[in-house]
């Protein structure tokens, strides 16, 4: 990593139990918020967006969720988020096949249509070179209602943030998930 982590005991108290959770649900404090933490505020404010866009009450399904996660890390090259977000959708999908056959969706049928649409618009996003069109907006507004695509934006946005943010830093993966790395 480009930037090193502090020991545990470093970071300010009312953090502590941020990562005491992270262990308990991990295994083990995770390398990215330790990252965050050296900015306690900023740590706070990503953990508390995290918080609302991975909620179990999200209109946006769980799988869903976790495919579109996956795909914008394997996008932006985040070692750390690809093993993490392999790991949940595998765990949600009840299987690993979703995640080996998500770099090349196009070619694969074990996509649904909602799914195929999310990724779409996750990599218009995601992608220098691509934008939403008025095509890909419209076709969105067919199966999603204005207030699931603005939470989907947001989990797109904030999932490009956290993946830049830990590739920039090469952040590695910290074993959750065997996965493939490719585009």
């Amino acid at each position: 990593m480009h930037i090193p982590l502090k020991p545990l005991k470093k970071y300010p108290f009312w953090l502590q139990p941020f990562f005491w959770n992270q262990k308990r649900k991990y295994g083990a404090v995770l390398d990215p918020g330790l990252l965050w933490g050296r900015v306690p505020k900023l740590f706070a404010a990503v953990a508390i967006l995290y918080g609302v866009l991975d909620r179990r009450s999200s209109p946006l399904d769980p799988v869903l969720r976790s495919l579109v996660t996956v795909r914008v890390s394997q996008i932006n090259w985040c070692h750390f988020c690809v093993d993490i977000n392999s790991a949940t959708l595998a765990k949600r999908a009840g299987s690993m096949d979703k995640v080996e056959q998500l770099a090349d969706w196009q070619q694969r049928d074990i996509f649904t249509e909602k799914e195929r649409l999310a990724l779409e618009y996750a990599e218009a996003l995601t992608y220098s070179d691509q934008q939403v069109t008025a095509d890909l907006m419209q076709r969105l507004k067919v199966i999603f209602d204005d207030d699931i695509i603005v939470e989907l934006t947001g989990l797109i946005a904030f999932q490009n943030l956290s993946s830049k943010f830990n590739s920039a830093l090469d952040v590695p993966a910290q074993g959750f998930c065997t996965r493939p790395e490719s585009q």
